[in-house]
């Protein structure tokens, strides 16, 4: 974490600047700059493969830490610029800790010529039926009072924390 004045040039180069010592380090060619609504910076790389995890992409790495950081899963007023296009996974995490901009360099298409295909991700969500064989996802038949324990649960709790 550090604090810096910068343009949205900067920090995207920044991004891509981790993103290219990243692969040099056993990582991803993805980089990723989180600046807080207060201009805090906050960097993350992607390390799916050094560290296992796939979910470990630099956006999700770079949220992950700001979030830590600042102490709140809220990053209302934040900026992410990273290396290349999200990913649909990554636009969610970004959707849910709330960024308000997104800034990229290298696009989907870029990223695919380099053999990371994200088309099948985006064709997944895009609302065709036919597009979810690669991983079907389906609701079993429950009863309702069982199917939304949790929600009721959570509609209970008094000590829940809202998000």
């Amino acid at each position: 974490m550090s604090s810096t004045d910068g343009t949205p040039a900067r920090y995207l180069a920044r991004a891509i600047e981790i993103a290219t010592e990243n692969v040099r380090n056993a990582g991803g060619p993805f980089g990723a700059v989180v600046v807080s609504a207060d201009g805090q910076v906050f960097e993350g790389v992607n390390r799916v493969t050094a560290d296992l995890d796939p979910s470990a992409h630099a956006e999700v790495v770079a949220i992950r830490r700001a979030c830590q950081g600042l102490g709140t899963f809220d990053l209302t007023g934040a900026t992410l610029y990273t290396s290349c296009e999200p990913c649909p996974m990554c636009l969610g995490t970004a959707l849910w800790a709330r960024v308000d901009r997104v800034y990229f360099a290298a696009d989907r298409e870029d990223a695919a010529a380099a053999g990371f295909d994200d088309a099948v991700f985006y064709r997944y969500f895009d609302g065709h039926p036919e597009h979810r064989d690669i991983m079907p996802v389906e609701s079993i038949d429950l009863t309702p009072e069982h199917r939304i324990a949790p929600f009721t649960e959570w509609g209970r709790t008094s000590t829940r924390i809202e998000y």
